[in-house]
């Protein structure tokens, strides 16, 4: 078996080699060298210690992505205490219970997040401190206050003259299972769990990173942070494997709207994207879709000699909206639009889809977008195993399962839930249902969970419904729920679309009426949808942009 390294070795390492490099950015704002990253982890390590915080503590962090936020992250790993990332969109009672239940003595917190938590509601912590300047916000220890009043002072002693790379020196953990971080699911099944992931998980993601990346993107090339660093498919893709290479990462410290994103592309030319499919639909759909889809190109591509070249053309147009940069679109964290996916598979735009859940912090399969097969999330990827629970896994839907050193120790104060995930040989059970063809590609037909049984016992997957009909006009996104064996469509329309156009209430019904009926056409009997409701407002999502579907049911 291959070696598993220290991964807070690496990070010492990277620091030491990239010292005077250009580290992390908030976009628009300030920059970190490697240097300064190095400080104030020397800094908050001080902190830790004048505390009395001990290896293995845990310390939480909610706020939104900025290089603060990942100095105070890497600060947690290599001092040996264990991080606990939370996200910043969870409501003020959700970030309670996670403190509680993580028992963090420390808790760092954004501008956000400050205003809308109450430390009465978290009697066991210690201190929360500000990601802006690490600032005291609450303090109930004198130790703490004593350290943070003097922390100029405590590292002027450790450091008299300067601070170095020599001084550079990390906690390195003491088994490749030591705990490194819990990371709470949000999910869409309204449960969150503590998932524990030990550091030869975040090794073992990082390796694979580099396994298929590490040549093409270079030490200093720039990547842009868009989604949650807590959400583990931000952490490890967009900022520990970077961050480990040298790369130089720029952080959409507002929210991320198609425009901003879209700014942030044509500013920083970013070597790779990493995104959920939502964020790529709207790109395409606002910025790709309105040049082409006019008759004269509707003709040209439909004149075979010149086709081709016009579809060159699209692509190169499609390249620049993304920053005109990158090797390849990395989509991931929810299912793909069939329509968006089928157009970019047309005009040989680099783009591939992976699959992978927290519990596997968080990478399942995979494959380089010369290799993948459109339809698929890749195949298994280096240091995992993927099968199927099923008799025909080529034709026949079953329980994807998969193990190797990606998967977590189990989840946090929860041994029955660990026991029903992770079964005795070690197979993590991930509740999605898929097949795999002959050559380890893996399809994905939809969540266990999610699955509605028709009325005749039919296996219904919901997922697949939604898709045809997030294609049809003037839809945005869909949830599709069962009432008393009838399946009924909400849909969330394009409301801009609608305002612009002065359609009234009924216009607007009768538009999605006949989606109904278009959609039922392509679909069996038992799959007909009965009825449709619009919602105005969109669906409330979890950060990977998964609709909570238990709020609709």
């Amino acid at each position: 078996m291959e070696q598993i390294q220290s991964f807070n070795k690496l990070i010492e390492e990277s620091v030491i080699n990239n010292w005077d490099a250009d580290a992390l950015t908030d976009y628009k704002g300030q920059t970190l060298q490697f240097h300064d990253v190095a400080r104030k982890i020397e800094k908050l390590h001080i902190l830790f210690e004048n505390s009395g915080i001990q290896k293995g503590d845990k310390i939480a962090l909610c706020g939104r992505n900025s290089s603060q936020w990942a100095a105070a992250f890497l600060a947690t790993l290599t001092y040996g205490a264990v991080a606990v990332p939370i996200l910043h969109e969870f409501m003020a009672d959700q970030i309670h219970n996670i403190v509680n239940h993580s028992d963090a003595r420390i808790l760092f917190v954004g501008d956000h997040v400050g205003t809308i938590i109450d430390p009465q509601q978290m009697p066991h912590l210690e201190g929360i401190i500000s990601n802006t300047d690490y600032s005291l916000m609450v303090s109930r220890t004198d130790k703490l206050t004593y350290a943070r009043e003097h922390l100029n002072e405590l590292y002027g002693k450790k450091f008299p003259k300067y601070f170095r790379k020599e001084h550079v020196h990390y906690y390195h953990e003491q088994s490749p299972d030591e705990l490194a971080l819990i990371n709470y699911t949000s999910g869409t099944t309204g449960f969150s769990k503590g998932v524990m992931l030990p550091y030869r998980a975040l090794w073992s993601n990082y390796d694979f990173a580099c396994s298929v990346l590490g040549k093409t993107i270079q030490k200093g090339d720039n990547v842009i942070s868009i989604l949650p660093m807590a959400h583990m498919y931000g952490m490890a893709f967009e900022f520990l494997f970077e961050f480990l290479h040298g790369c130089h990462t720029y952080y959409l410290n507002r929210t991320p709207s198609p425009a901003i994103i879209a700014q942030a592309f044509a500013d920083i030319k970013p070597k790779i994207i990493i995104a959920v499919p939502l964020v790529i639909e709207k790109i395409i759909r606002k910025k790709v879709f309105p040049k082409i889809q006019n008759n004269r190109m509707r003709l040209l591509l439909g004149m075979p000699v010149i086709s081709k070249k016009v579809r060159e053309m699209i692509c190169q147009e499609v390249v620049k909206a993304f920053g005109g940069n990158m090797y390849e679109v990395i989509i991931g964290g929810a299912a793909f639009n069939q329509e968006v996916e089928q157009f970019l598979k047309r005009i040989s735009f680099p783009y591939t889809v992976g699959y992978g859940a927290t519990e596997c912090a968080p990478i399942i399969c995979y494959a380089d977008w010369h290799d993948f097969k459109p339809g698929s999330c890749g195949k298994a990827v280096k240091h995992m195993e993927v099968k199927i629970d099923s008799r025909d896994p080529e034709n026949v839907p079953g329980e994807i399962l998969t193990r190797g050193l990606n998967v977590m120790l189990g989840y946090y104060k929860n041994e029955e839930a660990t026991r029903q995930t992770i079964d005795a040989e070690g197979w993590y059970h991930t509740g999605d249902l898929g097949t795999m063809d002959s050559e380890g590609n893996v399809f994905i037909n939809g969540r266990s969970k999610n699955m509605l049984l028709g009325a005749n016992g039919q296996n219904i997957y919901p997922e697949e419904i939604e898709d045809k009909l997030n294609s049809l006009p003037m839809v945005v996104e869909s949830i599709i729920v069962q009432r008393e064996n009838k399946l009924v469509a909400l849909i969330h329309p394009d409301m801009d679309e609608v305002r612009n156009m002065n359609f009234s209430t009924a216009e607007l019904e009768d538009i999605m009426e006949q989606n109904r009926n278009t959609l039922n056409q392509q679909l069996p009997a038992y799959e007909k949808i009965s009825e449709v409701e619009i919602f105005e407002d969109e669906f409330a999502k979890t950060p990977k942009k998964s609709i909570k579907r238990y709020l609709y049911k």
